[in-house]
């Protein structure tokens, strides 16, 4: 067990942030504050050891991951499974426009891990598919000596889903773990002597 540390950052603020829009899958862009956001998170970040970045090959985050990168001096590796939550047919649409041709399942999208939009799929889906990349880079990461640190950057949902999962939280606790701002990242880690993780902070970031 080398992987000591795991920050996972969310992506700086796109277009779809501020028009309001659900993202899931859609390669939207940031804006001039989502580029400044990563700027000014770049050197927080870049005081904290890394050995590995890794990163949703969405646009949003591997232009948030590069900005960081360039600090870490440390290459970005994409991986499609750190994508955000597909969300099927609300995909680029508004909660409120949602919320008129599908009543009520907003709130039960929200309350229920395993619910699933249409066309979509469940945060359970999301945990089973981005759990592995952690995992597998802690077996690959086995050999290397002294512990490790890994920086994901990814989506929102993405992250408190695999916080949940990494905590090895029940599914039912799941939607106490509240939404990321952008450029936000939570902590997780663990001790040498234990292979539990531990959450060591959440929503952390730059005020401005």
């Amino acid at each position: 067990m080398t992987l000591r540390r795991v920050v996972l950052l969310r992506h700086g603020q796109t277009d779809y942030n501020v028009a309001g829009r659900m993202q899931g899958h859609i390669d939207s862009q940031l804006t001039e504050e989502g580029r400044e956001q990563a700027l000014r998170a770049a050197p927080v970040l870049g005081a904290m050891p890394f050995d590995r970045i890794v990163s949703s090959d969405l646009a949003r985050a591997v232009d948030t991951a590069n900005t960081i990168a360039e600090v870490l001096g440390l290459p970005v590796k994409l991986d499609p499974r750190l994508r955000e939550t597909h969300l099927g047919e609300w995909q680029g649409r508004r909660v409120d426009e949602v919320e008129v041709d599908y009543p009520g399942q907003i709130t039960e999208w929200r309350g229920d891990p395993r619910w699933t939009p249409p066309g979509g799929e469940s945060r359970v889906d999301v945990v089973r598919r981005s759990l592995p990349v952690v995992e597998e880079i802690d077996a690959d990461l086995a050999e290397e000596p002294g512990s490790q640190s890994l920086l994901i950057v990814a989506h929102g949902g993405m992250i408190g889903g695999m916080v949940s999962g990494l905590l090895d939280l029940p599914e039912s606790v799941w939607p106490i773990i509240g939404g990321m701002g952008n450029c936000k990242w939570a902590v997780v880690a663990r001790r040498a002597d234990h292979p539990r993780w531990r959450l060591s902070g959440y929503n952390i970031g730059v005020t401005t």
